[in-house]
């Protein structure tokens, strides 16, 4: 869906500003856990 789309382009781009060296599985329950306490 869109919301997957979206959370996978702000993965990609913590992976591009850290070259590669974060965990994107860790990087995508950031992201996932914030949007869901910005968006009850």
């Amino acid at each position: 869906n869109g919301e997957d789309r979206l959370i996978g382009f702000f993965v990609g781009q913590v992976m591009k500003k850290t070259k590669g060296r974060a965990d994107p599985r860790v990087v995508n329950r950031i992201i996932r856990k914030n949007v869901k306490q910005n968006n009850p």
